[in-house]
């Protein structure tokens, strides 16, 4: 789970070109980083949209 976003696996179904129905699992894309949080450097888990729109100020 993105620590930032909070986004979570959600469920869906496999489709097949015979139209049978399965069900799986849509994850996403977590990293972990070394960011900023306050004033201090943490490892936190978070999504690659967040890295990439800036939500994450990442550690140097």
């Amino acid at each position: 789970m993105c620590e930032v976003c909070l986004k979570k696996p959600v469920s869906g179904n496999n489709v097949s070109h015979a139209n049978n129905k399965t069900r799986r699992v849509f994850n996403p894309n977590i990293q972990t980083v070394r960011a900023v949080v306050g004033k201090s450097h943490k490892r936190i888990r978070v999504c690659t949209r967040c890295l990439r729109s800036g939500l994450v100020k990442k550690a140097v």
